[in-house]
C-alpha cells in the first residue's frame, strides 16, 4: 500500500469529518450533499481495496458495529453527581444563601445557566484526541458502555480537535446530554408511520431508548444529537471557570448549546429562568429546567459535594408536563354529537401539580396507530396546562399480559350501530335519544348560538336528567312548576325564572332550531343557510340528497348526515314532538308589517362592536332581510367592522373593495332603506 493512498485516505477523513461537523454542530453546510457523498463514496471505495486503511476516527465507522450481546459496565474515574431541585424563585435563592454562608462575605459571583435537556446523559473519554470509550451515567458511580451506539451519533466528533486550532488533551472525558431534536423526531415518526411501524412515544424516551440498543445498527437510523456542558476530567489543560470549560468545548468541536448565558446577578438568573419557561414551546429539543452553575471552578471546588450533589449548582425544574404510569382501562365517551372517543384510566400520577387520573386518547385511529394497550406503562403529557393526553407505550416495559384494543361497533350507552364517514377518523353514535348524549344535548340546546334558555347550564342539565324529568329535549317543555320546585327547593323564583325561560324559546327563529338538533357538521352558519333556503324544519325534513347539494356551503358529506339525520326513525318522533310542544318550526315570511330592506344583500361580521354583540348584529341584519355568512366574497354587499377585526376578512374585503360599514352604518342602512 503506498504512501500516497494513506495520505488520500486521511485527507479525506480530515474532510468528511469536518463537513459533517459544520452540517450536524454547527448547522452551517460548507459543501453540497453530492460533494459530500462523492467524498465519502471515494474513502468506503480506498478502505474495500485497502483494509489496512480503515480507522476508528473514519466517518465510514458510524453506520453501526455488529450487534451486543449485553452493555459491559464502566466505573466513572469521578462520579457522575447529579443536581439538587428547586422548583421555585426563593428556593433558588435559598439554595444561593446555603452557597453564601460558605464562601467569604466579599465573594463576587458569576453565573453560567442553561436549558436542562431532558435526554440520557453521557461521559465521553478521549485519549489523545480519539474516541476512546462512551458511558451512560448510570447510578453516578457505574455506568454502561455504550460506545458503539455513541459512535452513530453524527455530531459526536470520532477524533479531537475537529477542525485544527489547539492541540487536543493528552485526556478529556466530555459530559453531555443526548437527545433527539423535536423536528427529527417528528419526521422519524411520520417515516415510521409510513412504514406501518409503531410510533415513539416522545423525544426523550425516544434518545434513551435509541442509545440502549443492544444493535448499534439501529442506533444508527435514529436521528440522535449531543449537547455537551462540561468536563470531568482533564491532562493538559487549566481551566478558571465554567464559561472556559464551554469555550474549549467548542474549540474542540463539540456541540455546545447556544442558549447559554453567562449572568452577573441572581436578578439576571431569575429573569431567565423565567424567560425560558414562558418559551418552552419553541425550543428544537425537550428541556425539563434551567441548570444554574458558580461560574468560577476555584469556588466550585471550595464548596464541594454534599451527598451526591454539588453545592455550587442547582436544577430550576419546570412544572412537570409529563409523566410515566400504568393505563388501567381503555374506556368510551360518547360526546353531545355523538362522537364516540376512548379516554385511559389511568394509575394517579402528579404532573405539575395536578393528579391525573384520565388522559385523552384522541381517537381510535391514534389509539391503533400507537398500539396502546389496556395494561402499558404510558407516557403521559399535560402541555399547555391543557386535558392531559396519552403519548404513547413504553413498549419496552411490556410483561405480555396488556390486552389489544378492538374499535367497538355498537354504542355502550344505547348499542345502536355506531356510523363513520369515509373522510373522518371520528366514529359516531347517530342516536339522538342516546342517554349518553341527552345531558351533553340539553346543555348545547339552552347555549347562547341555539335555543338561548337562560338558567340552563350544565349542572341544571344533569339535575333534570338524573331526576328522571328531562329524558329527550322534547321533554324540557312538559316540565311542571312543582317538579323544578321539588327538584331544587329553592323557592318558586328559580322555577318560574326557568320555565319563562323555556317557553320564550319556543319562539326562537328556525335556524335557532335547526342549530340546536346538533346535527353532525352543522353549526349556527350552515343552520342560517338552511332556514334561508327552506324556511320551514318540515320543508328540510322533505328534502333529498341531490337538492342539498345543490345549495352552496353544502357538501357531499354534509348532505348525507343532514338526509341521514331526518331519516331516522327517533329523529322523526322528536321533531313531531317539538312541533306538538309548540316550538316554532317556520319563519314568516315578509309581509307589510315585516319589511325587509336589507332583502338580497350578504353581510359579514368581524371584530366587537360597540353595543351589539356579534349575534344581536346578525339577528339584527336578519330581521331585516339581509343575510349573514362567514367570510368575504364576491358576493359580499357589506363587511361590517367593530374594534380588532379578523384581518383575514379586512384584507379580502380591502382587495375585492367590499364597503366597509361599522354599527351605525347598519342601522342607517336599515334606515335609509326602510324609509326610503
Amino acid at each position: 500500500m503506498s504512501t500516497d493512498l494513506a495520505a488520500r485516505a486521511a485527507k479525506l477523513r480530515e474532510l468528511l469529518n469536518y463537513y459533517s461537523y459544520r452540517y450536524n454542530t454547527l448547522d452551517d453546510p460548507a459543501v453540497s450533499d453530492a460533494e459530500y457523498d462523492a467524498l465519502m463514496h471515494e474513502l468506503r471505495q480506498l478502505e474495500a481495496d485497502n483494509p489496512a486503511l480503515v480507522m476508528p476516527d473514519s466517518p465510514t465507522q458510524r453506520v453501526g458495529a455488529e450487534p451486543l450481546p449485553q452493555f459491559e459496565k464502566v466505573v466513572h474515574t469521578h462520579p457522575m453527581t447529579s443536581l439538587a431541585d428547586a422548583t421555585s424563585n426563593q428556593e433558588v435563592s435559598d439554595w444561593l444563601a446555603r452557597a453564601r454562608r460558605l464562601l467569604p462575605s466579599d465573594t463576587e459571583l458569576e453565573f453560567v445557566a442553561e436549558p436542562k435537556i431532558d435526554g440520557l446523559a453521557v461521559a465521553l473519554t478521549y485519549r489523545e484526541g480519539l474516541l476512546e470509550r462512551a458511558a451512560t451515567r448510570g447510578d453516578g458511580v457505574v455506568g454502561e458502555d455504550i460506545t458503539a451506539n455513541v459512535r452513530t451519533i453524527r455530531n459526536i466528533p470520532l477524533r479531537i480537535p475537529i477542525s485544527g486550532g489547539q492541540p487536543a488533551p493528552a485526556l478529556i472525558e466530555v459530559r453531555g446530554e443526548i437527545y433527539m431534536p423535536r423536528d427529527l423526531f417528528e419526521r422519524y415518526n411520520a417515516e415510521r408511520a409510513e412504514r406501518g411501524e409503531a410510533q415513539l412515544a416522545n423525544p426523550r424516551n425516544a434518545a434513551a431508548g435509541s442509545v440502549r440498543q443492544l444493535d448499534p445498527r439501529v442506533t444508527a437510523t435514529r436521528p440522535l444529537r449531543l449537547f455537551v456542558y462540561g468536563i470531568g476530567v482533564v491532562e493538559g489543560a487549566d481551566l478558571h471557570s465554567q464559561w472556559e470549560t464551554l469555550a474549549l468545548l467548542k474549540t474542540l468541536g463539540f456541540a455546545v448549546n447556544p442558549d447559554i448565558r453567562l449572568l452577573g446577578s441572581l436578578d439576571e438568573v431569575l429573569a431567565y429562568a423565567e424567560s425560558w419557561m414562558s418559551q418552552r414551546d419553541t425550543l428544537n429539543y425537550d428541556a425539563d429546567g434551567i441548570v444554574i452553575k458558580i461560574n468560577d471552578i476555584g469556588l466550585q471546588e471550595r464548596l464541594g459535594i454534599i451527598g451526591n450533589a454539588p453545592r455550587w449548582a442547582v436544577a430550576y425544574k419546570f412544572p412537570s408536563r409529563e409523566a410515566t404510569t400504568r393505563l388501567l382501562e381503555i374506556a368510551i365517551n360518547v360526546g353531545r354529537t355523538g362522537v364516540i372517543t376512548p379516554y385511559a384510566n389511568l394509575e394517579p400520577v402528579v404532573i405539575g401539580g395536578a393528579t391525573i387520573r384520565q388522559a385523552s386518547l384522541h381517537n381510535f385511529d391514534d389509539l391503533a396507530r400507537k398500539d396502546i394497550r389496556a395494561g402499558d406503562m404510558v407516557v403521559i403529557e399535560r402541555a399547555g396546562d391543557v386535558i392531559p393526553h396519552v403519548l404513547g407505550p413504553v413498549v419496552a416495559l411490556r410483561t405480555g399480559k396488556e390486552l389489544p384494543y378492538e374499535m367497538p361497533k355498537t354504542c355502550p350507552a344505547c348499542h345502536q350501530e355506531l356510523w363513520r364517514d369515509s373522510g373522518e377518523v371520528a366514529l359516531y353514535c347517530v342516536n339522538a335519544l342516546c342517554p349518553a348524549q341527552i345531558v351533553r344535548h340539553l346543555e348545547y340546546w339552552a347555549s347562547r348560538d341555539a335555543m338561548d334558555i337562560e338558567g340552563l347550564g350544565k349542572r341544571v342539565a344533569s339535575e333534570l336528567y338524573h331526576a328522571g324529568l328531562v329524558r329527550s329535549i322534547s321533554d324540557l317543555y312538559l316540565l311542571r312548576r312543582d317538579e323544578l320546585i321539588k327538584l331544587r327547593k329553592a323557592g318558586t323564583k328559580w322555577a318560574d325564572n326557568l320555565l319563562a325561560a323555556i317557553a320564550e324559546s319556543k319562539e326562537r327563529p328556525l335556524w335557532r332550531l335547526i342549530t340546536a338538533l346538533g346535527i353532525h357538521g352543522v353549526g349556527s352558519t350552515l343552520a342560517k343557510v338552511l332556514a334561508d333556503h327552506f324556511g320551514s324544519l318540515e320543508a328540510l325534513q322533505a328534502v333529498d340528497l341531490g337538492e342539498l347539494q345543490q345549495i352552496p356551503g353544502i357538501g357531499p358529506t354534509i348532505a348525507e348526515s343532514i338526509c341521514d339525520y331526518m331519516a331516522r326513525p327517533y329523529h322523526q318522533q322528536l321533531l313531531d314532538e317539538l312541533r306538538a310542544a309548540g316550538l316554532r318550526t317556520a319563519d314568516a315570511p315578509a309581509s307589510a308589517d315585516n319589511p325587509q330592506p336589507l332583502a338580497g344583500m350578504t353581510f359579514v361580521i368581524t371584530g366587537t362592536l360597540p353595543s351589539l354583540s356579534r349575534e344581536a348584529a346578525s339577528a339584527l341584519v336578519q330581521q331585516y332581510g339581509g343575510k349573514v355568512t362567514g367570510s368575504v366574497s364576491k358576493n359580499t354587499t357589506y363587511l361590517v367592522m367593530g374594534s380588532d377585526p379578523g384581518a383575514s376578512k379586512s384584507t379580502a374585503a380591502k382587495k375585492l373593495g367590499t364597503p366597509i360599514l361599522d354599527e351605525d352604518g347598519i342601522r342607517a342602512l336599515i334606515d335609509q332603506e326602510h324609509d326610503g
